[in-house]
This record gives structure tokens, C-alpha cells and sequence, in this order.
């Protein structure tokens, strides 16, 4: 009976795991729709957010907050006038969208309880994903991965996406970061 114990509870555990995926997935998908919306799109929160909240999709699990972890944010630079947007994708991991109204850029970053780097996998391999970005280049370093996408629709925006190699490391910090920035030089 002993042995049964640790048994069912590595099944709860890794059954509320497979059932958070779908959510996770859904936030840091919505995450990077809002980026694209915030930059390409600003006519959808430049007289109100409602057109802006509706087309990234999430309803109530995105809320504008006043104040973010200083982890979050992103570099110093791209820190004027900024907005924070956190996604609770579920009850313990989900992901924070930083934009600007001043700036052409964008910054996700994610974490929490769940290991968050095959929901980030299976976002950038989905079809929905591929329909908007092209991977342009890829490097990794020290456990971690970096992808360059540029934008299908405008090739001016690009986003690099960060997140850990392989599965179940960096889940006692910032998981994924993305900076997206729109360059008309480019």
C-alpha cells in the first residue's frame, strides 16, 4: 500500500499538468497576438482597449496592471511609457506582455509552477504561428534557446524567443522571454 501512494500522486500530478498545457499554450499564444495587435494594430487601443482586448482573445484571464516584478520588464531601453498586461493562464504559471505607446516593441516574459518551454515549443511549431512568423535564425547557449522570427505580414517586426532547451529546467525562474520590435530599417 505504501508504494501505491507516490504512484497516484505523480498520476494527479502529472494528469493537472497535461490538463494546464492547453491554457498555458492559449496564453502565451494570446501573449504574442497581443504583441503583433499592440505594434501593428494601434488603432485597436489608441481610442480605447476594448477593440484591443477582444482581438487578442483571452477575456478574463488578461487584466492591465499598474506594476509588474522587475524581472519582467524589459531592457532599459525600451522602458517609456509602458502598459502591463498579466496573462493567468493558470491558477500558479501564466506570463506578463509589456508594450508601449511610445515605442514599436512588445516584451513577454513566463513563468510559474508549470514548466513552460514544451507549451512555448508547441505554440512555435503550431500552424497558427507559422501562418504569421519565419524563423530566421536559431542559437543556443548555456541551456537556453533563441529563436528569430521575423513577420510574414510586416518584415519590419521581429521577435526573439528564449526559453530552456529541454524540458524541466528553469522552472525556479523566468522561463521564456520575447522581444519584439518593429525596425523600418530593417
Amino acid at each position: 500500500m505504501r508504494l501505491m501512494f507516490p504512484i497516484v500522486v505523480l498520476a494527479l500530478a502529472s494528469a493537472s499538468s497535461v490538463h494546464a498545457q492547453p491554457e498555458l499554450e492559449k496564453g502565451f499564444a494570446g501573449a504574442l497576438r497581443g504583441c503583433e495587435e499592440w505594434v501593428l494594430n494601434p488603432a485597436s487601443w489608441s481610442n480605447g482597449l476594448a477593440p484591443f482586448v477582444a482581438a487578442v482573445g483571452l477575456g478574463d484571464t488578461m487584466g492591465l496592471v499598474d506594476q509588474v516584478d522587475p524581472a519582467t520588464l524589459p531592457p532599459p531601453s525600451l522602458r517609456a511609457a509602458n502598459h502591463y498586461w498579466r496573462i493567468n493562464s493558470t491558477k500558479d504559471a501564466g506570463f506578463i506582455l509589456v508594450v508601449s505607446d511610445q515605442l514599436p516593441m512588445c516584451h513577454i516574459t513566463g513563468g510559474g509552477a508549470a514548466d513552460l518551454q514544451p507549451v512555448v515549443e508547441s505554440v512555435l511549431s503550431s500552424s497558427a504561428f507559422s501562418s504569421r512568423w519565419k524563423l530566421v535564425k536559431e542559437s543556443a547557449r548555456e541551456g537556453m534557446k533563441s529563436s528569430e522570427f521575423r513577420s510574414i505580414e510586416e518584415p519590419a517586426f521581429s521577435v526573439v524567443v528564449s526559453r530552456a532547451v529541454k524540458a524541466g529546467e528553469r522552472t525556479d525562474r523566468v522561463q521564456v522571454l520575447a522581444t519584439a520590435m518593429y525596425d523600418p530599417k530593417k
